[in-house]
């Protein structure tokens, strides 16, 4: 039989996965910021800017977080069985 333990490359892409997430949340971020700077520099009116920023950072942020939260908690629960624990293998 073989071992329970997953190969290191599914560990990497999770780590990837999350990985991409922050940086996407990031960047849309800095987008909408960038955004703000613009229209205040252009000396228009930022009132669809803020609004959007008001609202759209904070529920990506807290989005990212919850993901890598639960991502976390989900590799902080699995550990290797213990041998004592285990059943015999019917033959």
């Amino acid at each position: 039989m073989e071992s329970q333990s997953e190969p290191r490359w599914i560990l990497g892409l999770q780590i990837a996965s999350v990985s991409m997430i922050w940086v996407f949340v990031l960047s849309i971020s800095a987008w909408i910021l960038h955004l703000l700077r613009l229209s205040r520099r252009l000396h228009d009116v930022p009132s669809a800017s803020v609004g959007i920023s008001i609202v759209a950072i904070p529920v990506f942020l807290l989005g990212a977080a919850v993901l890598t939260y639960v991502f976390v908690g989900l590799r902080r629960g699995r550990e290797a069985p213990d041998e004592s624990t285990l059943e015999p293998e019917e033959k």
